[in-house]
């Protein structure tokens, strides 16, 4: 076992980045749409807002905001030419780390929960930004966080309407869902 794991890990290190969602050059807009990986880490913040909201209700803004911020910092790093290591294996990694989350009902301070979703965003911004169009940067930088709040939104709310309705064991279940909506789209790819 341990003979595999170094050899892997080398070739992880020395892989490119992934252009994994390609096809969605005109509209920043459909980019988030299109991974299932991102659509994902975007719905399990909300569902994970959702959940820590309950105890500060400012939660339910400055963790999904904290998100949208660092995006937009990872889209600049993109465009600036600054090379991150790892873009794709990070993106999945929020998907597992946010469903773990959410399934351990796992309740951190604001701070470091907009900490947690935040260094992830810079991933996922950096991504956004590597499968831009070479023309209208500004409209596409801001249809994809348009599209990143909107599909937050909707998890906080299935999350809040879960939670208030069932409890927290059945947002923690969805956090099972999202964990193993994960492990799909790694196995897939």
């Amino acid at each position: 076992m341990r003979s595999k794991i170094l050899p892997t890990a080398l070739l992880l290190l020395a892989a490119g980045p992934a252009l994994a969602h390609p096809g969605h050059e005109a509209s920043g807009f459909l980019h988030p749409f299109s991974g299932l990986d991102h659509l994902l880490a975007m719905v399990g913040v909300g569902l994970w807002a959702a959940l820590l909201a309950g105890r500060k209700p400012a939660i339910a803004v400055a963790v999904p905001g904290s998100f949208l911020v660092m995006m937009a910092v990872g889209a600049a790093a993109g465009f600036a030419g600054i090379k991150l290591p790892l873009v794709e294996a990070a993106v999945l990694a929020s998907v597992f780390v946010i469903g773990g989350l959410i399934i351990g009902a796992v309740r951190l301070p604001m701070a470091w929960a907009m900490a947690v979703v935040g260094l992830f965003a810079v991933f996922h911004g950096y991504a956004h930004a590597l499968e831009a169009p070479s023309a209208g940067t500004g409209s596409y930088i801001l249809g994809f966080l348009a599209a990143t709040a909107l599909l937050q939104a909707v998890g906080f709310a299935i999350g809040w309407v879960v939670h208030r309705a069932v409890g927290d064991l059945a947002l923690r279940a969805l956090g099972g869902v999202l964990l193993a909506s994960g492990a799909i789209v790694l196995i897939a790819n």
